[in-house]
């Protein structure tokens, strides 16, 4: 295998440093192929008839398996969703979580996951982590499990700075239940989900993918109620008398119908993945970190951590990330922080890393 030819999936790598898989991952050729080959078709023959309506259906149960691989689940566990905030509202709603419940989380979460937890009716005791070492995170959120805690809920991958949270002792630790928020782990990070109560996937970031593609894994599918009804998690129904029964398995959290199109990209962007390229994202991540310490940067990214690695650089962050787009080196400031973030995937080379450092020095 080669990694030159392995880049050389992605037309963008040829002209751009990507490094914002964190925000978007690069589509690769046969993504956007395949994307375009489905409108072509839709154009000429219309969005119709029983032989596209099932190949539409039989797509859905190819990528739910895909997906369901990525992180090691079942396939009957895992719902389709269009996002990890998505995914979070249908956990956050299926609890029916009520007043003096509490929802215990971290001052390092994407408001993705915050924003439907503040939403509940549920207590939510925010836990401060940002100042603290990666090894004293798992101690500071055990510390505030109460026998009102309903949910523990926190990132797998911290979207700020890459630590790495340790979400598995603490479902152990605590026996409290654990959603998780797997946006900047899967398809970055090897992933063991089965451990976790409710599992997100944002399969637009590591996993590039098509926008509003996403996924749930849901241990126990009697956990949670059905209340974000859509038309693929029915089994049946009865219009007259409003009677319906749910699929099974986790299908029936299923928050609607993915646009054929970006199923077809997500299906090809999740075929026929390189061997080896998670132990090749860390490593890069870690020569990234090396490189712009060695420059002088502010990394503030611990070693050992996962494939983000965020730094404070001298001048105004959102004028340096304008700068370095203009230098084709595509990166993400981190809005309320005075952080830049580089994301660091398989996709990528020493090459890279080396034209984000030298378009800071310039």
């Amino acid at each position: 295998m080669s990694w030159e030819a392995e880049r050389a999936r992605f037309p963008v790598l040829r002209d751009h440093a990507y490094l914002n898989a964190g925000t978007n991952g690069p589509l690769a050729r046969t993504t956007i192929d395949a994307v375009a080959s489905l409108h072509a078709w839709e154009a000429a023959n219309g969005r119709a008839g029983k032989a596209y309506f099932d190949e539409m259906l039989e797509r859905r149960e190819r990528v739910r398996s895909l997906i369901a691989t990525q992180i090691g689940v079942p396939p009957r566990n895992l719902a389709l969703t269009d996002s990890t905030t998505r995914a979070v509202h249908v956990v956050v709603g299926g609890l029916e979580l009520r007043p003096g419940d509490e929802v215990v989380t971290t001052d390092s979460e994407h408001f993705g996951l915050l924003g439907p937890l503040l939403a509940s009716d549920a207590t939510v005791e925010i836990v401060p982590i940002r100042e603290l070492p990666a090894d004293a995170v798992l101690e500071a959120i055990a510390a505030r499990i109460t026998p009102r805690t309903r949910l523990v809920a926190v990132s797998a991958v911290v979207w700020l700075d890459g630590r790495v949270i340790p979400w598995a002792e603490l479902r152990e630790q605590t026996g409290v239940p654990v959603l998780v928020d797997g946006a900047q782990s899967a398809g970055a990070i090897e992933v063991d989900a089965r451990g976790a109560d409710y599992y997100t996937v944002s399969a637009q970031k590591w996993l590039c993918g098509p926008d509003a593609t996403g996924a749930l894994y849901v241990r126990d599918v009697e956990s949670l109620r059905p209340l974000m009804l859509s038309y693929p998690a029915a089994e049946s129904y009865d219009l007259q008398t409003g009677a319906w029964e749910p699929k099974a398995g986790a299908a029936r959290f299923d928050t609607g119908f993915s646009p054929p199109s970006s199923l077809a990209g997500l299906e090809a962007a999740l075929s026929d993945l390189p061997d080896g390229r998670f132990a090749r994202a860390r490593a890069l991540a870690e020569r990234c970190r090396r490189l712009l310490l060695d420059a002088g940067q502010d990394v503030v990214t611990e070693a050992g951590q996962a494939t983000l690695v965020s730094f404070r650089a001298p001048g105004d962050p959102l004028e340096l990330r304008i700068a370095l787009y203009e230098r084709k080196v595509l990166l993400r400031d981190l809005p309320g922080t005075d952080l830049l973030r580089a994301s660091v995937g398989w996709w990528n080379d020493e090459s890279d890393l080396d034209r984000l450092v030298a378009g800071l020095r310039a």
